[in-house]
């Protein structure tokens, strides 16, 4: 079955390039050129992919992504034409699982979205075992079915972000640098990426697992070095 993909822009030029690009990759293009539009097409297609334009009048990129993360894990590319790290750490603070700055290369951002539905794809095709669950005292991680749970309470996490608490947990005591994080969880190398990417992603899971997020319980900092989980 075709992948399915959402392009929300109010630059129409921009929304034909990106259709004829993923056209030419054998992906199914829908537009929206603002983020009320969008939603509305969400409550009655399904998508694979989401590129989400941020700036965009009726409802911008930040608020219609918050609204799609309310009952959604669907992969979300940000894109703005504002370049500074700010705008990067909000978008992906939103649920945004990466972001591109324009002017940007098209093949670049097919790469990242076939990383993107690599990673969706590896999770819709994992079957259920009896070995399925990492335990980490209250935090329950069960990789079958992709559910988080803390304290007794289920959590939702994006795609990326579960994969790298997977990650984390799946090697408990092993530290791992910013560029291997990105290189396990986004399958490619670290040409295009920005450290800001997998330190976001950090912070929006210690936000979502972690009793007190500035002191961890769970994914610890070694400064200079990367991230674990305790042994």
């Amino acid at each position: 079955m075709s992948v399915k993909i959402l392009v929300v822009d109010d630059d129409a030029e921009i929304r034909d390039v990106l259709h004829i690009y993923l056209r030419n990759e054998g992906y199914q293009v829908v537009e929206a050129e603002d983020g009320v539009k969008a939603l509305e097409l969400l409550r009655h297609e399904q998508f694979d992919l989401i590129i989400l334009d941020i700036m965009m009048p009726n409802l911008d990129g930040i608020s219609a992504c918050l609204k799609i993360r309310e009952n959604s894990g669907i992969p979300i590319i940000m894109l703005s034409a504002k370049g500074e790290d700010i705008d990067k750490i909000t978008g992906l603070s939103t649920g945004g699982d990466d972001y591109m700055t324009k002017p940007f290369n098209p093949l670049e951002l097919i790469a990242r979205i076939k990383a993107l539905l690599r990673r969706q794809n590896y999770a819709s095709l994992v079957q259920p075992t009896n070995e399925g669950e990492i335990c980490i005292d209250d935090l329950v991680i069960n990789k079958d079915y992709h559910q988080i749970t803390v304290r007794g309470k289920e959590v939702s996490l994006t795609p990326i972000e579960f994969s790298i608490l997977e990650l984390l947990a799946a090697h408990r005591g092993q530290v791992f640098s910013i560029d291997k994080i990105y290189q396990k969880v986004w399958k490619e190398q670290t040409a295009f990426f920005s450290e800001n990417t997998v330190m976001v992603h950090i912070r929006n899971i210690r936000e979502k697992i972690e009793v007190n997020p500035r002191t961890p319980q769970y994914i610890k900092t070694v400064w200079g070095v990367g991230y674990r989980i305790d042994k």
